[in-house]
Parts: C-alpha cells; structure tokens; sequence
C-alpha cells in the first residue's frame, strides 16, 4: 500500500506515508502516522433499511487536484480495511479487504466514492474519504446504521395471557397496547445486531378484543386479536374463578326457585279446580 504525504508539487516519492490528521477546510497536514480509531463524532451520520444500496461521497474536490484518495473502512468487530486510488499512475489499492460487496462506485479516475451493495447488518461501522492535495488534505467521515425492520405477530397463548412480538429488528422496536393492561416486556438480543421484543399481557377487565402496536424507525404496525373467552377463563387466577362460580351457583339457585315457584302454583291451581 503506497502511504499519503502532503508536497507542494504533484511529484511524490515511491513510499507515500498514509495521514489521517486532515481537516475539512484543508488546513496544514500533522506529518505524524496516526492509527484511525472510531470517531465519536462523524461530518454524516446515515440510516439505511438491510438489502439496499448506499453510497458514500469524497469532499467536493477537483479530481485533476487531487493526488491520493484513500478510503479508511472501520467495521464492527473487524480489522479496519483501506481502499485507495492514486491518480498520477491511475492506480488503486486495498488493504485488508473484507467484503466483496464494498466496492467503487464507478471507475475512481471518474468518480472516488464508495457503495455497499447490498447492505447487510456487518457493515455497520465508519467510513473515511481523505483526499491529499497539494493545497491540503481533506476528508468526510460517515458513521452508518443498518435498520431492519421486525416481524410483528401477535397470539394468545395457552395460559390466556397475550403476547406481541417484534421480532429481529434493529433498532430495538417498541410495543404498546390497547387498552393498556398488565404487561411484562422482554429483550433477547441476537449476535447480528438485531433484537427481539417482546410483551406479553393479561386483562382484569377481560376485553373481547385488544390491539399491539409495535413503533419502529423503518414504519410502524398495529395487529389486533379477538380474545377466545374459554382460553381467558383458563388463564385467571384462582380467586376470578372462584367468583364466577359463586355467581354461576347463584344463578342456578334463583332459577331453581322461580322453576319451583310455578311448579307448586300449576299444582295449587289444579287442586283448587277440583
């Protein structure tokens, strides 16, 4: 791999030493190799859904004026990878490549910027264009998140509870019910990225119907569910049963009474006749 250094003419020696110490503006270059590390701030952050395209630009600079551009590549989790062009051999170079869907945009003597195609949750991380010129380096750094959208499904279970799940999204979604009940939500977090989420409710009131609404930055969804009485009835606690068979009991007797009262009326009336 060739390094960068600033010069004041467009002669560079064989060995070009690689420099991250540029500024947008284009102020004089810190000759000192420095390693890239993870900025906490970038010029651009992006937020792009999983299986599409995304392309990263250079800082707006003059290909006939610029003399090296390298692209600084940190992915998370991995060893940081550098592609790099030089413009007076028309000459490219890697270092460290990855990942074949990280490519050039177009030709680099037309066009220096970067695209991932398709994106994929790896390739969250940062990604640099530094520019070398006889004027000063430049550079334009974008921090990219990878969003995956949650598949929602929402059931009620055995025990009569209701459970909504989003499951793998990236960011973690968010669950919300109508009517509000008591609820428990839960996180698994999966090696990708991506999490599930899910919330799992019952109802003192016992609606015959409820909804889940499930908010995600990639579009929100709301499923609804009419309640199956008999798998509510199982899942009450013992004293809610206990209650609804003294009111079943207490029904039994006042219509056992009312059948008797008419009995011995039709009786009472038959005697009278006689």
């Amino acid at each position: 791999m060739w390094t960068l250094l600033r010069t004041s003419t467009l002669r560079l020696p064989i060995s070009v030493i690689i420099m991250v110490s540029a500024s947008v503006n284009g102020s004089s270059t810190d000759k000192r190799q420095r390693k890239l590390e993870l900025p906490v701030e970038a010029n651009a952050s992006l937020s792009v859904p999983v299986d599409t395209k995304v392309v990263f630009d250079c800082p707006s600079i003059l290909l006939t004026s610029m003399v090296v551009t390298a692209w600084q590549i940190i992915l998370r989790g991995k060893l940081s990878c550098t592609r790099a062009y030089r413009r007076d051999r028309n000459e490219t170079k890697e270092g460290n490549r990855t990942d074949e869907r990280i490519t050039w945009a177009s030709r680099p003597d037309e066009n220096l910027a970067l695209q991932i195609d398709p994106v994929a949750t790896t390739h969250d991380g940062f990604y640099m264009c530094q520019m070398v010129t006889p004027d000063g380096n430049f550079h334009r750094g974008y921090h990219l998140q990878v969003l995956v959208p949650p598949e929602v499904t929402l059931l009620q279970s055995k025990n009569g509870t209701t459970v909504c799940r989003a499951a793998a999204g990236k960011p973690a979604a968010q669950i919300s019910w109508t009517p509000e009940g008591d609820c428990v939500t839960e996180q698994e977090h999966w090696a990708n990225g991506t999490v599930t989420v899910q919330s799992t409710c019952r109802w003192e009131d016992h609606p015959l119907s409820v909804s889940c609404s499930v908010s995600h930055v990639t579009g929100n969804k709301s499923l609804s569910l009419e309640l199956s009485l008999g798998l509510i009835i199982r899942g009450f606690p013992a004293s809610s049963l206990l209650v609804i068979l003294y009111v079943k009991f207490a029904l039994f007797l006042v219509i056992l009474v009312i059948v008797a009262f008419i009995y011995f009326q039709r009786i009472n009336g038959c005697r009278a006749r006689k």
